[in-house]
């Protein structure tokens, strides 16, 4: 048994823990929270190994004066019907369409909102009601409500569509583990085992002619997703207290980013496609540098004619407008944080 004085500095402990976690939890602080959220890591570009060539892409075309065909997306479902195994909702993403536009606008595609209109039509129909306006009207002038004029919307000349097909949970998997120690109850044994686990995505694309609803281009590609776990401990009893000591490690590549990967270099063959880029080589001729509206955060239409002295050089930066990294943000803070 352990000494009653190290029983004593345990249960000391535990009782400080517990008083430290009730005074964190049960009583609001002067913000009126129950504990401080932990907001260290900024907010960082999300980019997959395809991010580069899809900006590589808006460059060549800006270099060139190419202009790029009005694209929509439509729904790039998963048709896997796979879910998770303990029940907490589907096994891949539903946001693939959503990762396509931003994989376009990476390329600096020109793009016309297809996938949810209901917002557009809300207004459209409330137009056509003459329920909108756009300027408030001057004190003592009536209302001038919204115009429907013909041709107001753009259309597209192309639309994508596609789906996540495949979804392989075990395409091969290894291991080992090694057990050793003594024979008698009261001996010490340890162990130690390694496994690597391969599970494969997949995803089919199609590019529609919007106007003669031709299949113009399509794709089929898929990803491996590898998993590694790593682990050992020691057992042992000592004079009658039990010891059991583990560590381990694993690591898991993500599937949804494994989606985003094949979705962006999906959208940079389409859009190396549509501007008759030769290949990766073309980027060597291009300058990187320089105003640019397109990047690994996705893209953007200048709202003002300043594209020289905007933010745009700094949507990839995790250091900026973080009032705990950017030196240029005032150093304002709210209450309880």
């Amino acid at each position: 048994m352990f000494p009653r004085s190290m029983r004593i500095l345990a249960i000391a402990g535990f009782s400080a823990g517990t008083l430290t976690g009730c005074a964190e939890t049960g009583v609001a602080n002067s913000a009126g929270l129950y504990s401080t959220p932990v907001l260290n890591a900024p907010v960082t570009a999300n980019p997959t190994p395809y991010s580069d060539a899809l900006v590589c892409l808006a460059t060549y075309a800006r270099a060139n004066n190419l202009v790029s065909p009005r694209i929509a997306v439509d729904r790039i479902d998963d048709m896997t019907g796979k879910a998770e195994a303990d029940g907490t909702g589907r096994a891949v993403t539903m946001g693939a369409s959503q990762m396509a536009m931003s994989a376009l606008g990476k390329a600096g595609a020109s793009q016309v909102m297809r996938y949810n209109t209901g917002t557009s039509e809300m207004e459209l129909k409330y137009a056509n009601n003459r329920l909108i306006r756009d300027v408030p009207p001057a004190p003592g002038q009536a209302v001038a409500p919204r115009g429907i004029y013909a041709g107001q919307v753009n259309g597209s000349d192309f639309y994508i569509t596609g789906a996540i097909t495949e979804l392989n949970a075990n395409i091969y998997s290894s291991g080992g583990d090694l057990q050793a120690g003594q024979v008698k109850s009261t001996g010490t044994r340890g162990r130690i085992g390694s496994r690597t686990y391969v599970m494969k995505v997949a995803m089919d694309f199609q590019v529609v002619d919007t106007i003669s609803q031709d299949i113009v281009d399509t794709l089929s590609y898929q990803k491996q997703i590898i998993g590694r776990e790593v682990g050992g401990g020691v057992f042992d009893i000592l004079g009658g207290n039990l010891f059991d000591i583990s560590a381990g490690h694993s690591t898991l590549e993500p599937k949804q980013l494994a989606v985003r990967s094949i979705v962006e270099r999906a959208m940079v063959e389409l859009m190396a496609n549509f501007y008759g880029m030769p290949g990766p080589q073309a980027c060597l001729r291009n300058d990187p540098l320089g105003a640019r509206t397109s990047g690994a955060t996705g893209s953007f239409v200048p709202a003002y004619n300043n594209l020289g002295s905007n933010n745009a050089q700094t949507r990839e930066d995790p250091d900026r407008w973080n009032s705990a990294r950017d030196a240029d943000v005032p150093a304002v803070r709210r209450r309880g944080y």
